[in-house]
């Protein structure tokens, strides 16, 4: 059965009008949440699919960030067309992704719990899977 451990959010901020689009980032400079990716790990191909036949809703992951981060029920909002595999030392990560719901950036209220929200540039250097997993995320931003 899917446990949380093996599912991860990506939280950004897209603006309506000038499609500024920023990135969560921790402290310790991962971009999943509620935990940073493993070491090793490797995002699969696109077109990966987990052949599951339980599996965990991201509904359950939002709640749950929400509550660690101590945020609003409805600050966040699922993007349902996203869906991400990493291949992991524990296992197959699934990594989905969720909008902060507001016209303006929430920089302050994210520094209040050590979080920051940055541009995609200002993430370079972070770890391959990482990247990618950016990468496939603004591509999707962008066609949508």
């Amino acid at each position: 059965m899917s446990n949380l451990a093996q599912h991860r959010l990506l939280l950004y901020y897209k603006g309506d009008i000038s499609a500024l689009t920023l990135f969560a980032q921790q402290a310790d400079g991962g971009v999943c949440f509620p935990e940073k990716l493993p070491a090793l790990a490797e995002t699969l191909d696109e077109d990966y699919i987990l052949a599951s036949k339980i599996a965990l809703h991201p509904s359950v992951l939002l709640n749950s960030v929400n509550g660690l981060l101590r945020l609003e029920p409805n600050l966040l909002v699922l993007e349902h067309d996203f869906s991400e595999c990493v291949d992991a030392p524990g296992g197959v990560i699934t990594v989905h992704m969720a909008r902060f719901n507001v016209l303006d950036p929430p920089k302050q209220l994210l520094a209040s719990r050590g979080l920051s929200l940055k541009t995609l540039p200002e993430l370079r250097g972070r770890p391959p899977a990482e990247m990618e997993l950016l990468r496939r995320a603004y591509v999707k931003l962008m066609e949508s």
